[in-house]
């Protein structure tokens, strides 16, 4: 029993052997999520509750605030069941570990879930998870998303992850896959947050991308190996990713959608909320522009997120239009410029008047916009050119 813990478990000095099985052994025996449970393992910790939830005798069992006859009845049958060496040497065998509060790879993040703070994280994958969750962002959307939120979602992952951000996801189909597809094919960092155990996969059409994600990132779950996702575990998973991360950025939702439950969660939690806009017209486009309304943030790229959630000089370039060359003119050029009539000629006296500076003065200006393409000579008079100068063919002229 002692080879397969050390085997599973978190890096570094941790909790004890017997705290550690405990753990391992709730995570099968609670719901995720579980305040009332939470409340529970804070009271009587882990080796005490365990032992109080797989009593036969009852009476332990009723002093805890909320137990009832339905509840007490249906935990004893899953902690007979629960087997928590032979979980810890499956997920060991499968390469990944049992980490849990006290361990120095814990994120102390989630502790800001109070009674709602997993019991533990079953982990697969190399990287230290809380050293990639102090630099993390999670990326969420819709399953059934347009290409445009799936472009949004990969080209938002590459750019997270070249600028050295661990992109986080549920591993979902549309967006969440594409969020980690992008991750992955600039070679960063991407962590995958599942509702169920990190041997089992789901969706089954994302076999590979999760495999990939193990390999190159992580994959992280608080349930125990062989558990199998439900709608509610979805739920609940979703407080997770929006703990572990410095902000969430959802890329397409519509008004009921998991992903703004996740937004939400983050929000309640202090972190930074994000949304990508879409067409007014898109039903998959409506919660995120509802959450923009409130207080969510717009982004269009990694470095509009970046300067968000990142550190001081974590900017965002400045955003402009393109430079058209009579924007390169001076004042007073640009006012004589302005004089000349669309259709026929005028003179040089007539501009100096509307352009409110002397004869001579436009008169020198009027051959400097001519030497820029501008305006043409006729005799006395002077016209606008027929074609203008394009971008770039313009210096800047007068005063």
């Amino acid at each position: 029993m002692k080879a397969s813990t050390e085997r599973a478990a978190g890096r570094g000095r941790g909790p004890e052997d017997a705290e550690r099985l405990a753990r391992a052994a709730l995570t099968r025996v609670l719901e995720p999520g579980d305040e009332r449970a939470g409340q529970w393992l804070r009271a009587a910790g882990p080796v005490g509750l365990l032992r109080i939830l797989g009593s036969e005798d009852g009476s332990a069992a009723e002093t805890l605030p909320g137990m009832t006859a339905a509840r007490r009845e249906g935990h004893l049958l899953r902690a007979a069941a629960a087997d928590p060496v032979r979980d810890l040497a499956e997920v060991a065998a499968a390469g990944g570990r049992f980490v849990c509060p006290g361990d120095l790879e814990w994120p102390s993040q989630l502790d800001d879930l109070g009674d709602a703070r997993p019991v533990g994280l079953w982990v697969r994958g190399a990287a230290d998870l809380r050293l990639w969750s102090l630099r993390s962002v999670a990326v969420v959307g819709a399953r059934a998303c347009t290409a445009y939120g799936a472009h949004m979602a990969a080209s938002m992952g590459a750019g997270l992850a070249e600028r050295g951000w661990v992109v986080v996801s549920g591993a979902a189909f549309g967006v969440d896959g594409a969020a980690h597809r992008g991750a992955l094919a600039a070679g960063g960092a991407t962590t995958a947050v599942l509702a169920c155990g990190v041997d089992v996969v789901y969706p089954r059409g994302h076999a590979e991308l999760i495999g990939r994600v193990a390999q190159q990132g992580l994959v992280v779950t608080e349930l125990p190996p062989s558990s199998h996702p439900t709608r509610s575990r979805f739920v609940l998973r979703n407080r997770v990713i929006a703990a572990l991360t410095r902000g969430t950025v959802v890329v397409e939702a519509e008004y009921r959608s998991g992903s703004l439950v996740t937004a939400r969660r983050a929000q309640n939690l202090g972190r930074h909320v994000m949304g990508v806009p879409g067409p007014a017209t898109s039903g998959l486009s409506a919660g995120v522009h509802e959450l923009l309304r409130g207080e969510g943030v717009l982004v269009t790229d990694a470095s509009e997120v970046v300067e968000l959630v990142g550190d001081i000089g974590e900017l965002a370039p400045v955003r402009r239009g393109p430079v058209l060359p009579r924007d390169q003119l001076g004042a007073t050029a640009a006012r004589v410029l302005e004089s000349l009539p669309y259709h026929g000629l005028a003179r040089p006296r007539d501009l100096a008047r509307s352009a409110g500076t002397s004869s001579d003065e436009a008169l020198a200006l009027l051959y400097e916009l001519h030497s820029l393409g501008f305006v043409e000579r006729e005799g006395d008079g002077w016209r606008l050119t027929v074609t203008p100068p394009r971008n770039g063919d313009a210096r800047r002229g007068g005063t």
